[in-house]
């Protein structure tokens, strides 16, 4: 007996030691309450957003048909600014500090925004856009306007919609030429008009804003968007480019920033968000890489151009280098890269790997598909057929443009840039049976290479602009149509095509940049690319639920989904400074709202 209680005594006394070397978990803190009007009348959709840290981290819910909205696990003792937003109300702006560890009850009172001209500058970017593309009767002339003038960038937003004297269009034009934004010369002349007159206040406010002041004015999200909550992190600075993203297997989000050629870790299980950036050796490449010649974006020091990543089944960060013409590998382990020369083609865009490690990605500017093992040290490049010998000749004499460009500003001469009828290999995914497609967003086609052969087969679209495109779990490939305001579902098997209509309420105007499925549910989650969303299609229903994002310009490219239940994405606006706040964020969507902030820890 007397042993038993030594022993247990002993016992005792171990796990209160132990328990003075583990981290004390510090109970999360955060605020509820109730927005309202003046009379006490429930504000429903409101978007009630919490910044706190440096570099900031955002988290915003909606409020509730009561008008109710609850926020929980933000850092104790630590000040936020709190922003409460809703299209038809004056934005409310305070600060606060979690300073206990319960609930804090903060309440808000809404006033009616009564001045038109600032409601309408509320509005989405797709509201705007919708004045210009309806001014266009011709099929054409639109196609080219809404896959040209939306490449990187939101239109309709507030930098977007100035109106400009001629000197400053042509200026403007020829700098999203440079950028391979190409217009045709006829076009151009016209367009300078068709924006001055679509974006003039005095008819564009009134048309936008009929009815503000009445309930069915800018409805609020539906209950199942109201139930989501958003988390939004700064990553980069006004310089930045977030182009692609994805969440690592093992939890990590990593980014590229493509005009400060970095690669970005954040780790969401840190309260501070635990960022990491890892500057990419640029060896002896000059400013520009490649396109040296002057298609640069403005306040960037590219010269590789990290694009589009992956991992690999070791766990290794596979990126392709636009303007580098090259691979990087990203050893997540030794935090060192080992960069791959490709030995064909211009300007490696999206990768994926296949099932044996090999990656497969597009070649945009040459109209190639590559491949490399790092197994064997294979590289192929596979030329895809051009639609007509015009088109062969164009991408065939690509290489010698861009050599000439070393000594000749061959932007300024318009005939490189202002012709968007380079086909442009974009999008690619890997079928479950093995077989690679791609899509070529100018030449309006998907293609299919064999896996061993590398023969190719080319299929038309029906729709225009197939962009970035991904396998569900049955085998069928769904296609955003950029210029087309659609996604589409493609049988491989029997080659017809099923097209699904974006939502009404996004006035024709969206712009679905990439599409994801999330395999577990095969839901379809969509870009909305110009309305500062994301969208969910659910295939057993055929239901859309658009989710709102808080930030005004919120472009958003790839999309990615973690384990704990979130929808990833990035705000990759060019240039960053045209989003609020002017810098770039990894954006995390919880549709169930369930997801909890990491609570900080600290020791006795």
């Amino acid at each position: 007996m007397h042993s038993r209680l030594q022993t247990s005594g002993h016992l005792i006394l171990f796990l209160l030691w132990s328990a003075c070397l583990l981290p004390a978990i510090v109970s999360a803190a955060g605020f509820e309450g109730k927005v309202v009007t003046d009379v006490d009348t429930p504000i429903v959709g409101a978007m009630v957003t919490f910044r706190f840290g440096s570099p900031f981290q955002e988290r915003t819910v909606f409020t509730a048909e009561d008008g109710r909205y609850q926020v929980a696990g933000l850092p104790p003792g630590v000040d936020h600014t709190i922003r409460v937003r809703r299209i038809g109300w004056h934005d409310i702006r305070s600060s606060e500090s979690t300073s206990d560890l319960s609930s804090k009850q903060l309440d808000f009172t809404m006033e009616r925004q009564t001045d038109p001209a600032k409601v309408a500058a509320q509005l989405p970017a797709n509201h705007w856009y919708a004045l210009v593309l309806e001014r266009l009767t011709n099929e054409s002339e639109r196609e080219q306007l809404v896959r040209q003038c939306t490449y990187c960038h939101q239109q309709g937003s507030e930098a977007t919609r100035i109106q400009r004297p001629l000197e400053e269009w042509h200026k403007v034009l020829a700098l999203m030429a440079r950028m391979g934004g190409g217009l045709d010369m006829e076009f151009r002349d016209k367009i300078v008009e068709l924006f001055n007159s679509a974006y003039d206040h005095k008819t564009a406010v009134p048309r936008l804003t009929k009815g503000f002041d009445q309930p069915g004015f800018a409805p609020p999200p539906s209950e199942e968007a109201r139930r989501a909550i958003i988390d939004e992190y700064q990553l980069g600075g006004r310089s930045s480019m977030q182009h692609d993203m994805i969440i690592h297997p093992d939890g990590h989000a990593y980014s590229v920033d493509m005009t400060t050629d970095t690669l970005f870790r954040l780790d969401p299980s840190k309260p501070d968000g635990g960022r990491e950036s890892f500057p990419i050796p640029p060896g002896n490449q000059p400013l520009g890489g490649s396109l040296a010649s002057g298609a640069l974006p403005p306040n960037t020091d590219m010269r590789l151009g990290p694009h589009s990543l992956q991992a690999g089944p070791d766990g290794d960060v596979w990126i392709t280098l636009a303007v580098g013409n090259k691979l990087a590998r990203f050893d997540t382990v030794e935090e060192s890269f080992v960069t791959e020369d490709l030995p064909g083609g211009v300007y490696p865009h999206t990768l994926r790997l296949d099932e044996r490690g090999r990656i497969w990605y597009t070649i945009a500017v040459s109209n190639h598909v590559g491949v490399y093992d790092p197994k064997t040290g294979q590289h192929d490049v596979i030329r895809v057929p051009a639609r007509n010998f015009a088109e062969e000749v164009t991408v065939r004499m690509i290489p010698i443009v861009l050599w000439l460009g070393q000594w000749f500003d061959i932007m300024e001469l318009g005939s490189a840039g202002e012709d968007s009828s380079l086909p442009i290999p974009y999008g690619i995914d890997i079928a479950p049976d093995g077989g690679i497609w791609f899509s070529q967003l100018n030449a309006h086609r998907i293609g299919h290479i064999d896996p061993d052969t590398f023969e190719i087969r080319m299929i038309d679209t029906p729709f225009s602009a197939p962009r970035r495109m991904r396998f569900d779990s049955k085998g069928k490939l769904w296609i955003p149509g950029f210029s087309s305001s659609l996604i589409s579902k493609f049988d491989t098997d029997t080659s017809e095509f099923e097209h699904i209509e974006l939502p009404a309420e996004l006035l024709g105007a969206e712009t679905p940049y990439a599409l994801n499925v999330d395999l577990a549910t095969d839901d379809v989650w969509i870009c909305g690319t110009n309305s500062d969303t994301l969208i969910r299609y659910q295939q057993g229903s055929g239901k859309f639920t658009i989710y709102p994002l808080p930030t005004q310009v919120t472009y958003t490219r790839d999309i990615d989904f973690s384990r704990d239940g979130g929808i990833w994405t990035s705000n990759s606006n060019t240039p960053a400074w045209q989003i609020e706040t002017g810098i770039p964020r990894l954006i995390r969507l919880d549709v169930d709202g369930v997801i909890a902030l990491p609570q900080v820890s600290s020791h006795p």
